[in-house]
């Protein structure tokens, strides 16, 4: 027997019946975004929800909305910096409050005046 050769039945992402060596090639095709494009495509859903980013809702300048954070790093009345998958949102303005918080889900009032990415490329 040659070290290296296979020569079984491989059943991974492919959808048939194929050789080792075949099946390797269709996974090539599918890695990286077009994975989570033909997932969102396959369930009729937006590909940020499928890839978990970061959504944020801004009602006027009083209140935002923001989904799939991951915490809150700092907290003032002018400043608010919330953990996200892509990197920290700094919220600026005055008399800001935490209206809600769950762990997926933040709710953001008071006099919004600034938003930034930091850490995001």
């Amino acid at each position: 027997m040659t070290r290296g050769v296979f020569t079984g039945v491989f059943y991974g992402l492919c959808r048939h019946r194929v050789t080792r060596g075949d099946c390797v090639r269709k996974q090539r095709k599918v890695r990286g975004g077009e994975l989570l494009g033909a997932v969102a495509e396959l369930f009729d859903l937006p590909a940020d929800v499928i890839a978990g980013l970061p959504r944020l809702e801004m009602i006027g300048s009083r209140q935002l909305y923001v989904e799939h954070h991951s915490g809150i790093l700092s907290y003032s009345e002018e400043r608010i910096d919330a953990n996200t998958p892509v990197g920290v949102l700094r919220i600026g303005g005055r008399n800001l409050t935490l209206l809600a918080m769950t762990g997926a889900e933040l709710r953001i009032g008071g006099t919004i005046l600034t938003l930034e990415w930091v850490g995001h490329e």
